[in-house]
């Protein structure tokens, strides 16, 4: 038998011949098979340094897919529109399961999502059920029986436009009925406990605060670290208790402070806020001041900037010298009546967002828009589609068929003023966008939150390209190229969601990117390294830099490379090829104009070769004309986090 605690007493200067004696013994000891071996640390180190070079590694080691914006019929413009899944069906169907949708095609995903939250709205959440079970106490109410006769003659519209007119005045139809919210909201809480299995599916508990002051978008989706037993202390905060962001900022307080857990809000949707989502003043009219930043921060550390509502990354009239601003591009108006406006732009999309934000960090002390990114799909379906040729719509009404409401469903302008412009967008116009990427040491919910709370995440627009950049003053080259490339990136500089400071005397910031196409989807076109910054006088600046491009095609001295890389795109198949582009695509990049006494961000863009836009595989699919209002291939992205460089 093996005396372990003598061994424990020598070593240091006979390491390399005891540890021969022990193999020696091990092998010779078959009979010894449940002896309790307790190696002791000199047993296997050499000096400070242990062979295994992994042991003590803690950063995030995998990417995390998933979607923080998922309705069942449990929201009311989801089930009294046709919706019949509820939250069992989304977390299923997340999972990888085949889920027969509301319209009755089976649908599956090409690969389970690692976690999903449902996110269904908190204004009158479950009232469709409630309506199909004819739910007693909900009877009792004169809302409750009005609602309840109208879907039980066959008029939903009818019963639509009567809760629509509650929510859009602000007015709750079931006031006072919080027991009927409590027996719902347990009901969500129970799904994802039930579907929540930490290490290969995480069920986030969660939901949506539908803020529309004027029809104007200021949504925000709550997300809980926590489980069922902390999360059933409170109801969903709504429209209905205030429309102002830091009320619902001083509800999550009153929350962590009562259950000791945690909850952080995603914004999203700016582009349709009409100025309000990313304004320079409170919904008090009062102006923004280090409190107001350093209260925004923590609550909604990230921003859902691409979605099936629109991709809100960049406008081509906010960034005119970019050429790839203008995708999916919804810049018409709200939900409300009030069209949109040149004016507004600039507080509506994120990369004009990150760059105000320098100028309140330099006047404040603290920046308001200094969120990392993610992408969600914002699905009404249930269903969280994200590729093209699975794309199962907005809403019930919109899932596949060769009906010709899947294209021309309106979305946007019901309320339009008599005599004014058009601000009417339609089904046709949606992405099927997007998922969020998040760098995760495991797959728990309190892995995956810590990192969104960090901001190592990004967004896609659907595809699950893998991306990872670090930023620092040290880098090599042939950094890019190590085994070792993260431990490298963390010990060295920042990943994604980072902050740089210090910079030593005549260094610039150098970063580190690696690119990885979607395993079953397109190669990468290129990388890029978008860049803001504010300069002496108080101006703001951006510039588009390429980094690594695909085909040998060349990058000028401008930092661009100005040559497409093509388009294999059939469109009467719906069909593309790998013909051109890179599986993978390396980057190193130096800022050429850093001044150090300048605040500064940068984050990056990785964009894929083009492929079939879904209404493209729509239209092989089904046979029918291919619309003339939106192009017939895309190039999907990816956008991260930013880095940001504080002097």
């Amino acid at each position: 038998m093996c005396n372990c605690d003598a061994r424990e007493k020598t070593m240091n200067q006979k390491l390399a011949a005891t540890i021969i004696a022990v193999l020696v013994l091990l092998a010779g000891a078959a009979e010894a098979q449940h002896m309790d071996l307790k190696a002791a640390p000199e047993d296997i180190s050499f000096g400070a340094k242990e062979y295994s070079p992994y042991l003590h590694r803690g950063y995030p080691q995998r990417v995390f897919w998933g979607d923080t914006h998922t309705h069942t019929s449990y929201s009311t413009d989801a089930g009294m529109i046709g919706c019949r899944l509820g939250p069992e069906d989304a977390y299923r169907f997340a999972r990888g399961e085949i889920v027969v949708a509301s319209g009755g095609v089976r649908a599956r995903l090409q690969r389970p999502l690692d976690f999903l939250v449902v996110a269904d709205h908190a204004e009158n959440l479950g009232l469709a059920p409630m309506v199909a079970e004819a739910n007693p106490d909900l009877l009792k109410t004169d809302f409750g029986r009005e609602i309840f006769e109208l879907v039980q003659s066959g008029d939903y519209g009818g019963a639509y436009k009567l809760w629509g007119g509650s929510m859009s005045a602000g007015k709750d139809p079931l006031a006072g009925q919080d027991a009927l919210t409590r027996s719902m909201w347990e009901r969500v809480t129970d799904a994802a406990e039930t579907y929540n299995q930490p290490g290969v599916f995480t069920a986030f508990i969660g939901f949506e605060w539908t803020s529309s002051p004027g029809g104007n978008n200021l949504h925000r989706n709550v997300v809980f670290r926590d489980d069922k037993d902390d999360a059933d202390l409170v109801l969903p905060f709504s429209n209905y208790d205030s429309t102002d962001p830091e009320d619902l900022w001083r509800w999550m307080a009153t929350y962590e402070e009562r259950s000791g857990g945690q909850v952080l809000a995603i914004p999203h949707n700016g582009n349709l806020s009409n100025g309000l989502m990313f304004d320079d003043s409170s919904m008090d009219d009062g102006p923004l001041d280090r409190a107001y930043a350093e209260r925004r921060m923590l609550w909604e550390p990230i921003y859902e900037i691409t979605q099936i509502k629109g991709d809100g990354e960049a406008h081509p009239l906010l960034s005119p010298d970019d050429d790839f601003a203008d995708y999916g591009t919804w810049d018409k108006g709200s939900f409300g009546p009030q069209p949109k406006t040149e004016e507004m732009l600039p507080r509506e999309y994120a990369r004009e967002a990150l760059k105000r934000g320098l100028q309140y960090e330099a006047k404040l002390g603290g920046n308001p828009f200094k969120f990392g990114v993610i992408g969600s799909t914002d699905t009404h379906t249930a269903l969280a589609t994200t590729q093209e040729d699975n794309y199962f719509g907005k809403a019930a009404p919109t899932e596949p068929s060769a009906n010709a409401h899947r294209f021309n469903e309106q979305i946007t302008g019901y309320f339009q003023e008599d005599g004014g412009p058009d601000i009417t967008i339609r089904h046709v116009q949606t992405l099927a966008a997007g998922l969020a990427a998040v760098w995760a040491t495991e797959n728990s919910r309190e892995a995956i939150f810590d990192a969104m709370q960090r901001k190592e995440v990004y967004a896609t627009t659907g595809t699950r390209m893998t991306v990872r950049v670090f930023a620092g003053w040290e880098f090599a080259e042939d950094d890019i190229h190590r085994p070792d490339f993260a431990h490298v990136g963390y010990t060295h500089g920042v990943p994604m969601g980072g902050d740089i400071k210090e910079a030593p005397e005549g260094a610039s910031p150098k970063m580190v990117i690696r690119a990885l196409r979607d395993p079953d989807g397109a190669n990468l076109d290129r990388v890029q390294v978008i860049k803001g910054w504010l300069d002496a006088s108080g101006k703001l600046h951006e510039r588009v830099y390429d980094v690594a491009v695909s085909d040998g095609r060349e990058i000028g001295a401008d930092g661009r490379c100005r040559t497409p890389v093509g388009n294999t795109v059939d469109v009467d198949s719906a069909r593309f090829t790998n013909s051109i582009g890179e599986p993978m695509l390396f980057g190193f990049w130096e800022d050429p104009d850093f001044d150090p006494t300048e605040h500064a961000f940068y984050y990056v863009r990785v964009l894929e070769i083009p492929t079939p836009r879904w209404t493209t595989y729509d239209s092989a699919f089904f046979g029918v004309d291919l619309p003339k209002d939106v192009p017939a291939s895309q190039q999907e992205r990816a956008y991260t986090s930013a880095i940001w460089y504080t002097p």
